[in-house]
């Protein structure tokens, strides 16, 4: 399998750069292969999982198929000016307290 490079410049600080450059003349390697194999085995180490569940707390309500079709549909709605936004104060006196 052939892995497609795509070349990116990158700044870094003198300071960096200098440690870097005796981290790689210390194995034996020149300071651009060294930069570039921290990074993709950085890159490699990392888990990457996407969750349709938009809750950061995962609550086990967004995981209803109903209760996510409504959410995406006022999403919708408010995109297309359909929709009302409602205040604090507004939302606790529709329900009384």
């Amino acid at each position: 399998m052939e892995t497609i490079i795509k070349r990116k410049n990158i700044d870094l600080p003198i300071e960096v750069l200098q440690k870097l450059s005796l981290m790689a003349v210390a194995q034996g390697r020149s300071l651009k292969a060294y930069i570039e194999q921290i990074l993709i085995n950085k890159a490699n180490s990392i888990s990457i999982e996407v969750h349709e569940n938009p809750s950061p707390s995962g609550d086990e309500w967004f995981e209803n198929a109903d209760n996510m079709e409504s959410v995406n549909r006022g999403i919708q709605e408010m995109k297309e000016g359909q929709g009302r936004a409602y205040t604090m104060d507004e939302i606790r006196k529709s329900l009384g307290v």
